[in-house]
This record gives C-alpha cells, sequence and structure tokens, in this order.
C-alpha cells in the first residue's frame, strides 16, 4: 500500500484536516505502507506560502511520520503538460476548448438538471462540445473540458462500499485547465498520484463526485486507478463544515493553547470508534488498532471548545 498526505495551503489545517491525515497515517502504517507528503498548492490565488510550512508542522506535531521529501505540486508542470497534449491532440476528441463563463452555463435555455452531487452546480450543457480534434481554435480566452462518456462507473469503497455514477448524466464534462491555461485540480491530482505510484487515496467524503471525475481521466490517460477510501468529515454542532463561526479549530491554535496532540489524537481516534473513551494516546500506539470497519459512515458533529 501506498498512500499520501496531500494537504492544500489555502488556509491553516484545523480539527477535521488532523482526523483525516491520522486516517491516512493509521491505515497505511497498518498495511506496512508507505505514506507519501504531497502540498497541493496549484491552487495559486489563494494558496498562502506560510500555510505551507504550517502545515508541515501541524502534521508533525501530531506524531504522523512520512517517507521521503515533502513535495510541491507546482513543481510537477513537466508533467502536466504531457499529459495535457495527449488529452487535446487524441484523435479521440477527449477535450475540447470551452469559452463559457458560469453566467453562460447557468443561463443555457438548454442547460440540464442539477448535478445529483452536493455542492457540483449545474451540469455543463455541451455549448462548445462540438468541437472536433484537428479544428482551429478560437484565439479568445477558454479552458480544456474533458468530453465525459455515457455510462456507469463503479468503484469499491473502503469506506463507504460500492459507489455508481454515470457521469454524462450526473457531472457533464469537466474543466481540465484554467482560462490561464494552468492544469485543473481534478488532472493534476491524477498526475501526481500516477507519478507517486499511490495505489489508495485517503479523503473526505466530499470528493466522491472529484473521484468519479478522476477514473474518466485514469482511463483516458490509461492507468490503473487507485483503491479509494472517503472518510466521514468533522463538522460543526450545526451540521456546516468547520469555519470561524464554530470558533478556532486550528492546530496552531490548539498549539498556543497548549493542548498536547496526545489529546487531539484520542479525540480523533474515539470518534472514529478505534477506541472507547478520547483518552489522550500518540498517533503511533495505535496503528495497529486501526480497522476499516470501525469507521463510520456519517460525519462527526463536534464543539471544538470541548476538545
Amino acid at each position: 500500500m501506498r498512500s499520501r498526505l496531500a494537504p492544500s495551503p489555502t488556509g491553516a489545517q484545523h480539527l477535521g484536516n488532523a482526523r483525516t491525515h491520522l486516517i491516512a497515517f493509521w491505515a497505511t502504517r497498518h498495511a506496512g505502507g508507505e505514506l507519501a507528503f504531497r502540498i497541493d498548492d496549484l491552487d495559486s490565488p489563494r494558496v498562502k506560502r506560510w500555510a505551507i510550512d504550517q502545515a508541515v508542522e501541524d502534521i508533525r506535531w501530531l506524531g504522523i511520520t512520512w517517507d521521503g521529501p515533502v513535495v510541491l505540486q507546482s513543481t510537477h508542470q513537466t508533467n502536466y503538460d504531457v499529459a495535457l497534449k495527449r488529452l487535446i491532440e487524441s484523435r479521440d476528441n477527449l477535450a475540447y476548448p470551452c469559452y463559457c463563463s458560469r453566467k453562460d452555463i447557468v443561463e443555457a435555455a438548454s442547460a440540464p438538471h442539477e448535478s445529483s452531487f452536493r455542492g457540483e452546480g449545474p451540469i455543463y450543457p455541451g455549448i462548445c462540445s462540438h468541437f472536433r480534434v484537428g479544428e482551429s481554435v478560437d484565439p479568445r480566452e477558454h479552458y480544456w473540458r474533458l468530453r465525459v462518456r455515457d455510462h456507469t462507473i463503479r468503484f469499491e469503497d473502503l469506506v463507504l462500499g460500492c459507489q455508481a455514477c454515470n457521469p454524462a448524466d450526473e457531472l457533464g464534462d469537466f474543466p481540465i485547465t484554467s482560462k490561464a491555461g494552468q492544469v485543473a485540480y481534478q488532472l493534476a491530482v491524477v498526475v501526481d498520484d500516477i507519478q507517486q505510484e499511490i495505489d489508495c487515496v485517503i479523503r473526505g467524503n466530499d470528493l466522491v463526485a472529484s473521484t468519479f471525475r478522476q477514473l474518466e481521466l485514469y482511463d483516458r490517460l490509461q492507468h490503473t486507478p487507485p483503491r479509494y477510501a472517503h472518510v466521514p468529515l468533522v463538522r460543526g454542532l450545526d451540521g456546516r463544515r468547520l469555519a470561524k463561526r464554530h470558533g478556532d479549530t486550528r492546530l496552531s491554535h490548539y498549539r498556543q493553547r497548549g493542548v498536547r496532540p496526545q489529546q487531539i489524537v484520542g479525540w480523533a481516534a474515539h470518534s472514529l470508534g478505534l477506541i472507547d473513551r478520547p483518552e489522550p494516546c500518540s498517533a503511533a500506539e495505535l496503528v495497529d488498532r486501526f480497522d476499516w470497519s470501525k469507521l463510520p459512515h456519517d460525519d462527526t458533529l463536534i464543539d471544538p471548545e470541548a476538545i
């Protein structure tokens, strides 16, 4: 097993991030595998340079160890260029230039229903999909979309069980670059995971829709996809994702308050059903207790002040 930590440095790491990182650590070490550490820093307008160093510091503070150096996603541009060229120039018409704004998509008279995945918005109605490889590309500002197929994709999730989706009906064609020409998240993650030989991706259950898109990319790039585990999120007592309205849930905040990492680790393990009580313990001593079958499917609601 080879998995990875892949924090995004758009802000500080919080309790929810910590629990997902711990799951990746426990699962990988329990299987005797390797754990890579990659900083997903391609979201350049939102990336905060201080957050890169802080993410490494936070994760090390939790007692999580990894294998090899910390790698920055932004250093992989050559790999992205190769993959993009392959998709764009394929005779199978895998991708096409899109000139549509978000407003164009919402207002399109032929726009289909909203995606069945929460938060995904309207499905792209194919306004620009008439393009065929070999035609000249309009020099107007554009980005590239991947054509998805009208078929059912299935995968067996290590937490959620069998997942199925028809990407044409439920997701639609999706961007693989930005208008600035930068590779988009979905393609970047696939290229990175292929390059780093990741065979098990552990991440939050809000990314199931992304997984179906990425499975399309694995198939188009002719690579075997990894296994996936979509773990429950940590939310405030109101059921919403952790944010400032719930108080300060940053790991750096707990460190400054003098909270020991063992306390955070114990809370995380108890919330996942790995130990009976939320008692302080180190990350390393819980490796042998890890069990995928014990993890809950539902998200965890917490009062950050009670940690």
